[in-house]
């Protein structure tokens, strides 16, 4: 019997003028599976999740996700998207945008458990312009998670956040995805690594190889994961 996957990538390709940024990348994401792409910046993975969610439309292959091709409209609702770049309004306060994101998304409720998540709830008055940049990032953080999508999108989503709280974050990821939430989780910080379920290694708009995280130790040969992507990567260029 033929598996389900939240997300299907099937031979994908993207191109920005003269520049390739995906070249035939195929990969699947299953329920409830915290999937990280991994790889150092200009990789490909940001593309690769704007693919994912619509934003961006593949020149080659296809893009499914909850068995709807992409992009489609009416997806959008049952995903969350955390950018790379907070994408709030700077002259609302906290708790302004995450109700403007969990309106638009048609959710009534969850607001406050989000901020509570985020540890802002104590700030949700202050305008975000005033914010820190990690304070924006839980922000954002809430915007994406507050209609409890069915696939979560995480574009570097613990840069400039502080150690304790990425732990927090890490124990919230793992209880949605327990909860049969499907996330995927771009960083170019290999000690995240780890706390994914499994891994896509992408250099150059290739994907180099793809596994648990003692999969690919195994493929590169070293029990050191940054060591193991690299040995993948010259085995690619050789």
């Amino acid at each position: 019997m033929s598996e389900t996957y939240t997300v299907s990538v099937e031979d994908v390709s993207k191109s920005f003028g003269a520049f390739k940024a995906l070249n035939g990348v195929t990969l699947r994401v299953r329920q409830g599976e915290i999937y990280g792409l991994l790889g150092p910046n200009g990789a490909g993975k940001t593309t690769l999740i704007r693919l994912i969610c619509g934003l961006l439309e593949a020149h080659a292959g296809t893009v499914t996700v909850l068995g709807q091709r992409m992009p489609n409209v009416g997806v959008l609702r049952h995903i969350g998207y955390m950018t790379q770049q907070a994408a709030l309004y700077p002259a609302l306060s906290v708790e302004e945008n995450v109700r403007f994101f969990a309106a638009i998304n048609g959710a009534e409720d969850g607001v406050k458990e989000a901020l509570e998540l985020v540890q802002l709830y104590d700030r949700r008055g202050s305008v975000v312009a005033t914010l820190s940049g990690g304070m924006r990032q839980r922000c954002s953080l809430a915007c994406a998670l507050v209609h409890r999508p069915e696939l979560l999108l995480l574009d570097e989503p613990t840069v400039g956040i502080d150690p304790q709280l990425r732990v927090q974050f890490w124990e919230y990821f793992r209880s949605m995805a327990a909860a049969g939430t499907t996330m995927v989780v771009s960083s170019h910080v290999m000690d995240e690594a780890d706390r994914c379920q499994r891994l896509g290694l992408i250099q150059y708009g290739r994907l180099l190889a793809e596994g648990t995280p003692a999969e690919i130790r195994g493929q590169g040969g070293s029990q050191n994961l940054e060591e193991a992507f690299l040995a993948l990567a010259g085995r690619r260029e050789s």
